[in-house]
């Protein structure tokens, strides 16, 4: 099983350290340590390994070292900064694997970008050498780009014409729609396998400065300590990130407050998620005291992982049945709390922490339907996870209650910007304003009246009607269901996020499957061979 675990003490690809309020967080990739035998790492390519201790980099950044305003992200080795994503990685993995780990290293940059909007934690990339591929989509997620204007340093996404497959992780979404690149100019630059220098860089706006390689260092920190100067302060110490620990059973996975239910020939998994239990923080401080250990912290950092593993652990596991479970008035009582105290640093790293797991639940490529039966904690996060699934199941009950808490009014938003009642509501945006306003609590009926309810079900009928439901759901074409789910799920306008995630994905998932790209005389799979592609020059 995959091991999504990791402490800076264990790293072997990153060396992270803190200076005040900076920190410096080199790429060093050890070639001989690949995530899985058959490659080696050479010039700074990266796997799913590495991406893993750049993922856990960032959130300890978040929590351990909230005095730090400024990461520099650069690299430990003169040759290259980064060359992007291991071909041979790729070229021998699995559809599914390349799929995912696409979407997991986006995520990773997504995380950097999230601490830079909502956590005062700007990033500056000092590209010292070659910069390629992934290397300059993890540099697109960067507030500011550096590069050293030499002969040999370069920015480059080329993929396109070395690999026939596209830049995995956001490049071409985040080239115009973050950087707002010319169209033609990034039409030029993503055909190009040379990529640009210096000058051209620059001026494309590929870049945001160069430096002389003498100097380079000397003016990357100087403005990582003058960026730093204009953020506000947030706390001298952090919490300390404990790991997460689950015991393995004969039927899944069971975390403190998740347990995963496998069902190998049924393919589905059952995913119950339990609210707080005995007394919980009340302030800002009294979390700082709690630190990891917190239900608020540590369930959704559960429930984080348990999501991965089944993203690459399980791949023919294609339906998520989710359960909540718990004290409904607890758990309202912590979301309560942590709104009214989301000024202190801590309080909001857990809701940002939330979000984050809430849009990865979001993500997963893979049916989702929620049972609200009569021991259903339906209330606050639980309900925004269940309002997230595809379809919700409510068990006509007097016992059945949904209760709508304050982080559905928009502390919890969606990789398109909206709030689930938003989403859910397209046609009738003012129902969504009046449930997140008034946060009412709901019995049964009154769920299904308001429009939160897939379907109603009576108890007689109620074992029967969920069994042919998940019966129904598995029996269909997985590839037809994730293309149907990821058009489904993200009404209304797109932004970057989104774009990257919908259309890029589904673009880069289609092309993976492709001859041009993975067949016996593909791209990738003929990369670095004497032979050249070819190609079925067919358009569809």
């Amino acid at each position: 099983m995959t091991d999504f675990q990791r402490h800076p003490s264990s790293y072997r690809h990153w060396q992270l350290t803190t200076d005040g309020d900076v920190a410096h967080l080199r790429m060093n990739v050890d070639a001989e340590h690949p995530f899985a035998p058959g490659y080696e790492l050479k010039l700074n390519s990266y796997d799913l390994g590495v991406d893993i201790e750049l993922a856990d980099a960032i959130q300890r950044l978040r929590f351990e070292h909230p005095n730090v305003k400024v990461v520099v992200v650069g690299s430990a080795q003169e040759r290259a900064f980064c060359a992007g994503a291991n071909i041979r990685m790729l070229a021998g993995s699995t559809h599914p694997f390349k799929v995912n780990f696409c979407k997991f290293t986006n995520e990773t940059r997504l995380s950097l970008e999230d601490a830079s909007q909502h956590s005062n934690l700007k990033a500056i990339c000092a590209v010292n050498a070659a910069c390629a591929g992934g290397g300059y989509e993890l540099a697109l997620a960067c507030d500011e780009i550096h590069l050293v204007n030499d002969n040999n340093s370069a920015v480059s996404l080329p993929e396109v014409p070395l690999l026939g497959v596209l830049p995995g992780t956001g490049g071409l979404t985040r080239l115009v729609d973050k950087r707002k690149v010319r169209r033609d100019r990034a039409d030029v630059f993503c055909t190009m396998a040379e990529g640009l220098r210096g000058k051209k860089a620059l001026a494309w706006g590929l870049v945001d400065a160069i430096w002389q390689k003498s100097q380079f260092a000397e003016k990357v920190q100087t403005r990582a300590k003058e960026l730093a100067a204009t953020l506000p302060n947030k706390a001298p110490k952090g919490i300390t990130l404990e790991p997460i620990r689950f015991e393995r059973t004969d039927t899944g996975y069971r975390y403190r407050h998740v347990s995963v239910e496998l069902e190998g020939e049924g393919r589905r998994a059952t995913i119950t998620v339990t609210g707080p239990q005995g007394k919980q923080p009340r302030t800002g401080a009294e979390y700082e005291q709690a630190g990891s250990s917190a239900w608020a912290l540590q369930c959704w950092r559960e429930l984080d992982d348990a999501l991965l593993q089944l993203r690459f652990d399980h791949e023919q596991t294609g339906l998520l049945v989710l359960r909540t479970r718990g004290d409904r008035d607890a758990l309202l009582q912590v979301e309560k709390d942590l709104f009214a105290h989301r000024s202190h640093w801590l309080c909001n790293e857990i809701l940002l922490q939330m979000a984050r797991t809430l849009r990865r639940w979001d993500l997963m490529a893979r049916s989702m339907y929620a049972l609200v039966d009569k021991d259903a904690c339906c209330a606050g996060a639980f309900f925004e996870q269940t309002i997230g699934c595809d379809r919700v199941y409510v068990l006509d009950h007097d016992q059945v209650q949904m209760a709508i808490g304050p982080l559905s009014s928009g502390a919890l938003p969606m990789s398109h910007g909206l709030t689930r009642l938003q989403n859910r509501f397209l046609a009738q945006p003012a129902q969504a304003q009046k449930l997140a306003a008034e946060q009412p609590v709901l019995s049964a009926p009154e769920a299904d009246e308001q429009g939160l309810a897939t379907y109603l079900l009576d108890p007689i009928d109620w074992d029967d009607d969920v069994r042919i439901a998940l019966e129904e759901r598995v029996s269909l074409s997985p590839d037809a269901l994730t293309g149907m789910e990821a058009s489904l799920r993200f009404g209304g306008a797109e932004t970057c996020d989104s774009k990257i995630f919908g259309r890029l994905s589904a673009w880069q998932n289609w092309i993976f499957t492709r001859p041009n790209a993975t067949g016996d005389e593909g791209a990738l799979t003929r990369y670095g061979a004497p032979e050249s592609a070819r190609f079925d020059w067919r358009r569809t």
